[in-house]
C-alpha cells in the first residue's frame, strides 16, 4: 500500500467503516504503508504495493508473475509451453509429474503471510475468454500483532474461443502466524486446497487446421473449427497442510559479535501434501491407440508425501550468522487402487517407502556480502534417496548494484508419472523400475544495477527424463549444456520509456531432446503520466512487441497432462499487444488488447502444434486494494 504523497497514508480513515458499534478502529495519521507487511516463505519482507509500474502490466495474469520465459496456449487458465527453463529453485524430492496441469499450482514457497495494523482486503478481476472471469481475493487481518491470519481465493472459469476449451481453476489459501511476547516461541502455517477442471480438445483435426492456416472466412468463428477430441477431460486436485514452530531454548538480544552462542531454537516443520490427476474419456480415441480391455477404466493416480522436519538452530561469531542443522522424515504413497488394464504387464498398483534425510541450512554476512547455504542428504536405495545442495553469495552496493553467484547441485529421482502410469489406453501403461537420478548442475550468476539488469546460467543435466514422440517416457543417455543468458536495460525520456529484455540459449549437447528458441525479446514502449487537474490518474499506455525465433516446440498429451517431443513442425511467431492502465488511488485499471495484428498477420501462431494461440483479443480488468 501507498500513499498519495508516497510515504505515509493520511487518507485511511477515508475508507474505514462508519458504524461504532460493529467495528472501532482508531488511527493516526502516522500509519504507514511500511506497516503493511508481506512476507515470503523465506521470510524476505515486502510491503502491500498500490503502486503502477510496468512490471505490473507483465504480471497482470492469472498466474500474476512475468510470463516472459513461458508460452500461452489461447485460453487463460489453460497450461503453457516453455520459450525457457529455471533450474535454481528445485524441489528436494520428487513430484507425482503431470507437470501441464500444475502451471498454476501454489507451492509452499509461493505462500504468502501477512502483518498489518488494520484489515485489509485485495480484489484482482479480469475478464476471461468468450465467457468467464479471473478474481483473485485476498483479506487479512491483525487480531493482535503477534497473531495474524489471512483467506485468499483464486478463481478461473473461461470457455475459450475453440470448442471444447472450458477451464475451471480454484486455488485456495489460508494463513496464520502467532509469536508470543519476547518471541520465544513462534508459529505459522497455511493450508491450500486447489483443483484445474480442464476440458480437452486434442487440438484442431487435419481440415480444421489447414482452414485455420489458409484463414478461412467461413471459419473467423473459431467455434466452427472441428477438434480432435469431444468427450475428453481432466482434473488435478492438491491439498496441503504445512505448520512451523520453533521454542527458543536461549534468547539473547545481543549480536553474534558479543556472544559466542545465542538464540539457540528448536523447531518442527510438519508437510503433509496430497494430489491426484485423472483422465476421463469415455469414447475410444484414434489418437491415444487401442483398448485391449473392454472392462479398462479410466485412470486415476494418487500421491501422498508426509515430511516432518526436526531441526536445530543458533546463532554464533564462529559461524559467521546462523546456522541450523536438520533431520526430516518422509513417507510416500504414490499409485492407483488396483489394475486398471488387464492387458498391461504392469504387476505393481502402487509406490511407497519411508526416508531419512539429514541437512544443514546456514546464513552469513560479511560487511557487504551475504552468505546462503542449504543442503539435504537423503541415503540409501529407497525412491527418495538423493542429494541436493544450494549455495549463494551476494553483494550490494547500497542501492547502486548487487550481484549475486549461485551453485546448485540436484540427485533425485523422476516424477513418479514416469515410473509407473495406468490406463484403459493399451500403450499408456508402464512401469519403470530402472531409472537412475537426475542429476542436475546449475552455476547461475545475477546482477542488479540502475545501468544494466542480467543474468546468466549454465546448466548439465544427467539422465535427463522427457517424454519422446510415442509419448512414453525415456531417459536421454547423454548429457544436456543448456546455457542461458539474459539481460533488460530500460531507456527513459521525458514522460517516455522503452523497455527491453533479451534472452539468448543455447543446447550445446542434448538439443536433440532438450528444446528452446535461441532468441526471445520482449520490448515495450509507453507513456506514463498524470490526468487532470491534481493529478488523481496516473496513465500507462504502450504497446509490447514479443518475438521468439523458430524451434521444435514440444507437442501437448493431454491424456498425460505433459509435453512430448515432435519433429514435424516449428513454431515462431511475434505477437503485439496494446495496453492502457491506470491508476486512482489504490485503484489499478487495466485495459488490453493482445495479439493486434492477428486479424490481418500469416496466421503462422500457435502454442503447440494444432494448438493456435489467441487471435485479437480485448480485456480488461483491475486490482483493488482497501484498508479498514
Amino acid at each position: 500500500m501507498q500513499s498519495t504523497n508516497g510515504n505515509s497514508f493520511q487518507d485511511i480513515g477515508n475508507d474505514t467503516i462508519r458504524n461504532s458499534e460493529a467495528i472501532n478502529v482508531k488511527l493516526s495519521g502516522k500509519t504507514k504503508y511500511t506497516d503493511y507487511k508481506v512476507f515470503s516463505h523465506k521470510r524476505d519482507t515486502t510491503y502491500i504495493d498500490t503502486t503502477l509500474s510496468i512490471k505490473k502490466e507483465y504480471k497482470f495474469n492469472f498466474l500474476r508473475r512475468d510470463n516472459f520465459e513461458l508460452l500461452s496456449f489461447h485460453n487463460q487458465g489453460q497450461t503453457f509451453n516453455n520459450l525457457g527453463y529455471t533450474f535454481e529453485d528445485l524441489s528436494f524430492f520428487p513430484d507425482i509429474g503431470f507437470k501441464a496441469k500444475q502451471v498454476s499450482y501454489l507451492g509452499i514457497e509461493d505462500i504468502k503471510y501477512y502483518e498489518v495494523p488494520t484489515p485489509t482486503t485485495e480484489i484482482l478481476y479480469r475478464t476471461g475468454l468468450e465467457q468467464g472471469q479471473v478474481l483473485d481475493a485476498l483479506f487479512t487481518l491483525n487480531f493482535s500483532k503477534r497473531l495474524n491470519v489471512s483467506l485468499s481465493y483464486k478463481g478461473i472459469r473461461s470457455l475459450g474461443a475453440y470448442r471444447r476449451s472450458l477451464v475451471s481453476n480454484g486455488n485456495f489459501r489460508g494463513t496464520f502466524t502467532y509469536r508470543t511476547k519476547e518471541n520465544q516461541y513462534e508459529i505459522r502455517g497455511h493450508l491450500t486446497t486447489q483443483d484445474f477442471f480442464h476440458q480437452e480438445s486434442g487440438g484442431l483435426d487435419a481440415n480444421s487446421l489447414n482452414n485455420f492456416i489458409i484463414d478461412d472466412e467461413n471459419f473467423q468463428n473459431r467455434g466452427r473449427l472441428d477438434v480432435n477430441l469431444t468427450d475428453a477431460e481432466n482434473q488435478f486436485d492438491g491439498n496441503r497442510i504445512y505448520i512451523e514452530h520453533s521454542y527458543k531454548l536461549i534468547s539473547s538480544k545481543d549480536s553474534i559479535n558479543k556472544k559466542d552462542f545465542s538464540n539457540l531454537k528448536i523447531g518442527h516443520v510438519l508437510t503433509n501434501e496430497s494430489k491426484s490427476y485423472s483422465f476421463t474419456q469415455p469414447s475410444s480415441s484414434a489418437i491415444f491407440g487401442t483398448t485391449s480391455d473392454a472392462k479398462a477404466r479410466n485412470n486415476t493416480a494418487k500421491s501422498i508425501i508426509t515430511n516432518n522436519e526436526f531441526n536445530l538452530e543458533f546463532n554464533s561469531k564462529y559461524v559467521l550468522g546462523k546456522f541450523k542443522a536438520k533431520t526430516v522424515l518422509t513417507s510416500y504413497t504414490y499409485g492407483y487402487d488396483s489394475i486398471l488394464n488387464s492387458s498391461s504387464k504392469i504387476n505393481k498398483t502402487q509406490l511407497k517407502g519411508n526416508a531419512i534425510s539429514i541437512g544443514a541450512d546456514w546464513n552469513a554476512k560479511i560487511k557487504n556480502f551475504q552468505l546462503n547455504a542449504t543442503s539435504l542428504l537423503t541415503p540409501g536405495n529407497s525412491r527418495l534417496s538423493g542429494s541436493f545442495i544450494k549455495g549463494e553469495a551476494v553483494y550490494k552496493k547500497d542501492s547502486v548494484f548487487s550481484i549475486k553467484g549461485s551453485l546448485v547441485l540436484s540427485s533425485k529421482s523422476p516424477n513418479f508419472n514416469t515410473l509407473l502410469h495406468q490406463s484403459k489406453f493399451d500403450d499408456y501403461n508402464w512401469q519403470n523400475d530402472v531409472f537412475s537420478n537426475v542429476n542436475t548442475r546449475d552455476l547461475g550468476f545475477d546482477l542488479q544495477s540502475k545501468w544494466l539488469n542480467g543474468s546468466l546460467n549454465l546448466t548439465n543435466i544427467d539422465n535427463y527424463t522427457y517424454f519422446d514422440e510415442n509419448n512414453t517416457p525415456q531417459q536421454f543417455a547423454n548429457q544436456i549444456v543448456y546455457l542461458k543468458a539474459r539481460v533488460n536495460k530500460e531507456f527513459k525520456y521525458w514522460k517516455l520509456a522503452l523497455d527491453n529484455t533479451l534472452m539468448y540459449q543455447n543446447v550445446s549437447s542434448g538439443s536433440s531432446v532438450f528444446r528452446v528458441p535461441e532468441l526471445v525479446t520482449r520490448n515495450t514502449f509507453y507513456y506514463t503520466d498524470y490526468w487532470f487537474k491534481g493529478k488523481p490518474m496516473l496513465v500507462n499506455i504502450g504497446t509490447t512487441f514479443k518475438y521468439f525465433t523458430k524451434y521444435k516446440v514440444n507437442a501437448y498429451n493431454p491424456l498425460l497432462s505433459e509435453f512430448t517431443l515432435q519433429n514435424t513442425q516449428e513454431i515462431g511467431f511475434p505477437t503485439i499487444d496494446v495496453f492502457f492502465n491506470a491508476q486512482v488511488r489504490r485503484t489499478r485499471l487495466y485495459f488490453k488488447i493482445d495479439n493486434v495484428t492477428s486479424s490481418f498477420s500469416k496466421k503462422n501462431y500457435f502454442s503447440s502444434p494444432n494448438y493456435p494461440y489467441r487471435d485479437f483479443t480485448i480485456r480488461f480488468g483491475l486490482v483493488w486494494n482497501w484498508f479498514i
